[in-house]
């Protein structure tokens, strides 16, 4: 399997996954104090959205890569 056919089955698998949660998120910290023995810390939950159109385009972009790399005989 080649680089090309890799990267076309990574960019179709990203793109159906995209469509199909629609968003993901992540917990990061932004702040952390230590006061003596007290140690504080605040983490915030970040939620980042995929749009439709970055999800089919991956899709999209993934069988076209695909397509190109089968019609140069691999």
């Amino acid at each position: 399997m080649n680089n090309f056919r890799i990267a076309a089955l990574v960019l179709i698998v990203a793109g159906v996954l995209g469509l199909a949660y629609g968003s993901f998120s992540y917990t990061r910290e932004t702040h952390e104090a230590k006061i003596g023995p007290i140690e504080l810390s605040v983490t915030e939950k970040e939620t980042i959205n995929i749009p439709v159109w970055a999800g089919v385009a991956a899709i999209a972009l993934g069988l076209a890569v695909l397509l190109a790399g089968r019609g140069k005989g691999g």
